[in-house]
């Protein structure tokens, strides 16, 4: 297939770029096109005709950033994604969307595709505000990916708060695999803590709790139920 992924030049896309043996990607930098000028977008899709517009491009990481510039979270992950939906539709190009395990409450963990979603800081509800317009589009799919890089980019992790993580790399492996799918998947490793996630990779690293993190909102416990995703991977070719 031919796949049209947004923030060509970003750390996921690059990601998927190592692990493709068997797509035509296109990725255009955010210079070539920037998802918050529609007229961009629509170009860009007109010039390749993709099968598919995998949609990377967000403003993530630090979280604290969409706290203090919450406008540039709005016009990046908000309108940024409906640009992306609109231009789509136009095309009849199915969208691939690239969301969080954070759109979910935090609070009690194990959450299914069907759980009730409740954003816990401004980052996740950019990114649920994105999910909206895909969600208005039929031919989509929305993948809550629970993902970190590696190595760990921080000094310390968290002993007391649950999450699913696996890393960028892997999780890019297995996005590559479902895009034949339609709805919502959780995408995510088994449960456990930050810090019995990261310890395994990098035995040193060090130790920080929940109440010791003061500048951004953090969900006690994330964790996905990723029954569906492991029934689908099951049949895979890998």
């Amino acid at each position: 297939m031919k796949i049209l992924i947004s923030g060509g030049n970003g750390f996921f896309a690059s990601q998927l770029q190592e692990c493709n043996t068997e797509h035509d990607l296109i990725m255009p930098s955010h210079l070539e096109m920037d998802v918050t000028r529609y007229t961009e977008v629509e170009e860009i899709i007109a010039l390749h005709q993709p099968d598919i517009f995998l949609h990377t491009a967000a403003m993530t990481r630090p979280m604290v950033i969409h706290e203090n510039n919450p406008s540039k979270s709005i016009h990046t992950n908000i309108i940024g994604t409906s640009n992306v939906v609109l231009a789509c539709i136009e095309h009849g190009t199915k969208v691939v969307y690239i969301s969080t395990n954070y759109v979910y409450p935090g609070t009690d963990g194990d959450y299914t595709e069907d759980s009730p979603v409740h954003p816990f800081n401004k980052y996740a509800w950019s990114k649920l505000g994105g999910e909206c317009a895909v969600r208005l589009y039929d031919n989509h799919l929305i993948l809550r990916i629970s993902m970190n890089r590696k190595p760990f980019p921080h000094p310390k992790a968290l002993v007391d708060v649950t999450n699913s993580f696996m890393f960028n790399d892997e999780a890019a492996r297995i996005t590559l695999k479902l895009l034949h799918e339609i709805g919502t998947i959780n995408v995510g490793g088994p449960k456990q803590t930050v810090y019995e996630f990261v310890k395994v990779f990098q035995p040193d690293i060090g130790k920080i709790t929940y109440e010791e993190v003061k500048d951004v909102g953090i969900g006690k416990d994330t964790s996905m139920d990723t029954s569906k995703l492991k029934s689908i991977i099951r049949n895979i070719q890998w």
